[in-house]
């Protein structure tokens, strides 16, 4: 499961690049199938047996819910998937009229959402008067995450949209949780996602299967993928990659993984696949595989084989291909009400990379060992608008989200002025870095060219601990450079962080004071609080004595690692913390609270939490006014 709103750009790049390699290749969004699946009136009637098999004193609230109104939402699913599909734009009249849909426990958010002097109507404050479409959406939306509510209390403990048994696989030492639950009987989502797979290799009646696994949250479906075809195509090959396999997998020596997969690729897929396609063909030997795990035949133990040969350049990898996907099929889905956070999962975005790699690559927190961060290579200006006119042509939309770990401004400001100069009419955001070099002129070059939104790290707003960090810069550069963009209508969107090594309580409320300032002053209009989290391939994690803390060491590794524990004695409180930011933000994003005291956030005694040592000015002062 990745999103429903749009498919994830791996399968579209490998099979672009395959095809341009003369090999025929096709691709499948299972995870896309599957939803369409479950959330059909055939789908839920197969829920509500599973529920009514339940003991009553068993049901969740969300479940005793859907069996109550069951009629309504065997109704009511069918045209709601088409609505959010882009289908049937009138029923939206019936939807936001708000006597259409059930209404279970999701919808409470609604209350909580109420605003102060606007009479309790939550909608009627976000989406206005008119704007009808969207509030169907936002409505439609709870709907669909009350159903999934209740698939994961009736039919799969583990189901969620994004993190679907993420739990199994994430940072896990050992294989066994996913032995155990692959040996389990399957859920009527496995069922499913079983179905589907049969049917995907019945109509392309491949050779060899590609899984790609970008988070925990997709490995034990991939599985469960990979054991079906194993069951029932024993002589299809299966090869595994993706963002999961490069972070976690490194140190693999499992060797109960391969009784699902025959070879499991690191990093770039290109020249790993080219030279897998050779083997397969009798033209090359295993031992020139390249970043490629085996399992030996004696079952016993795995091999990695890493024979030297150089990358395909990122000019040369082609480009992406959403051919064979039902890109009319996705789900416009409307989560957050706020107009920058909405866009991860609102449309259907063609996604493209400027660069391979991060052009600063020295964010102590970030990867930067491994290849999706240390390797960079970037394309030509005329090579990127090439392909993004071969994809407006191939998909007929013109929407683009650039997925680079941080687009180089360089690139950018070529690529804006080689679109200018074609007359493109595209719509673009991303992720940057906000350094000094995205002028407020850069900034009306990149709106003009259809930069509509971006998002960067300011991680903990601390001067000191943004230097530690070596993030390369400031608190006073990142409100100039945000309202730079600002001003040029583009929505900004900050990646904000706690937790941080050597992070105390007055770091936090310092940094939550200037959070509010930006937002005060129309700097930034979204943003999210992470939790740092400490991983195996950082330079926190390669060198914690540099950063005033002591690694827990992981128990022995044959599966998965990434995260690493870590014991900090400053000792700081950050799960309590944690819940006053995230309160905070999502306040600050609808306009709310932004005049009080940031101390009143905090779930803390009175006279516990510090004063911010913050000017309440400073972020004016930065900006010259």
């Amino acid at each position: 499961m990745t999103q429903l709103n749009t498919p994830y750009p791996s399968t579209a790049y490998l099979t672009g690049f395959l095809r341009g390699q003369g090999v025929d290749a096709v691709q499948d969004d299972l995870a896309l199938k599957l939803v369409l699946a479950l959330f059909t009136p055939e789908g839920l009637l197969q829920v509500r047996e599973r529920a009514l098999g339940l003991a009553v004193e068993a049901r969740s609230a969300c479940v005793n819910f859907f069996l109550d109104h069951f009629a309504r939402y065997h109704h009511t699913i069918a045209p709601t998937i088409a609505f959010l599909q882009g289908r049937d734009a009138s029923l939206s009249h019936r939807i936001a009229g708000r006597g259409l849909l059930p209404e279970g426990p999701r919808f409470a958010a609604l209350d909580a959402y109420d605003v102060e002097g606007e009479g309790g109507d939550s909608l009627a404050w976000a989406f206005g008067a008119l704007g009808q479409q969207d509030r169907a959406r936002h409505l439609a939306t709870l709907y669909l995450n009350d159903l999934a509510d209740v698939l994961r209390d009736a039919v799969d403990p583990r189901f969620e949209f994004v993190r679907y048994a993420e739990s199994l696989a994430s940072s896990q030492a050992s294989f066994e949780p996913l032995a155990q639950a692959l040996a389990q009987a399957p859920t009527l989502v496995d069922e499913a996602l079983q179905n589907l797979t049969l049917q995907s290799m019945a109509q392309h009646q491949p050779q060899l299967v590609l899984l790609s696994v970008p988070f925990p949250g997709a490995v034990y479906a991939a599985l469960r993928i990979a054991q079906t075809i194993k069951a029932h195509h024993p002589h299809t090959v299966i090869a595994m990659g993706g963002g999961f396999v490069n972070t976690e997998l490194r140190g693999l020596s499992e060797p109960r993984l391969f009784d699902y997969v025959d070879f499991i690729t690191l990093d770039a897929g290109e020249r790993p696949l080219l030279a897998l396609l050779a083997h397969l063909q009798g033209q090359r030997s295993a031992q020139r595989l390249v970043r490629t795990f085996v399992r030996d035949a004696d079952s016993t133990q795995v091999r990695y084989v890493n024979w030297a040969e150089p990358d395909v350049a990122f000019e040369d990898v082609g480009t992406p291909t959403w051919d064979g996907l039902p890109i009319e099929r996705y789900l416009s889905l409307l989560d957050m009400l706020n107009p920058m956070h909405r866009l991860w999962s609102d449309g259907r975005w063609n996604k493209l990379t400027v660069a391979h790699g991060c052009y600063w690559k020295k964010c102590s927190f970030c990867d930067v060992s491994l290849d999706y961060i240390s390797r960079y290579d970037v394309a030509s200006a005329n090579t990127l608008v090439d392909r993004i006119e071969a994809i407006v042509a191939e998909t007929g939309q013109t929407g683009f989200h650039l997925v680079d770990e941080a687009a180089p401004p360089k690139a950018l400001k070529a690529m804006a002025e080689e679109i200018l100069r074609r007359e493109l009419r595209i719509s673009w955001w991303g992720n940057i870095r906000f350094e000094k070099t995205f002028t407020p002129e850069l900034a009306e070059l990149l709106a003009e060219s259809g930069c509509i939104a971006l998002s960067g790290g300011l991680e903990v707003a601390s001067d000191r601990l943004l230097a530690l960090m070596k993030k390369g810069v400031s608190v006073d550069q990142v409100a100039r450079v945000t309202k730079g963009f600002s001003e040029a209508g583009i929505l900004v969107h900050a990646y904000l962080m706690y937790g941080f090594p050597t992070q105390t309580l007055q770091d936090t409320v310092d940094a939550l004071e200037y959070v509010r300032q930006l937002f005060e002053n129309g700097c930034i209009q979204s943003g999210f609080f992470h939790r740092f989290a400490c991983t195996v391939h950082s330079p926190v994690g390669k060198d914690p004595a540099a950063y005033g803390i002591t690694l827990v060491p992981n128990p022995p590794v044959t599966f998965g690692e990434n995260d690493i524990g870590f014991v900090d004695p400053t000792g700081t409180d950050h799960d309590l913390l944690g819940r006053g930011l995230k309160k905070a933000i999502y306040n600050f994003m609808h306009g709310i609270g932004l005049e009080n005291d940031v101390r009143s956030w905090f779930e803390l005694p009175k006279g516990q939490c510090p004063k911010p040592t913050v000017k309440r000015q400073a972020i004016e002062k930065a900006l010259g006014y």
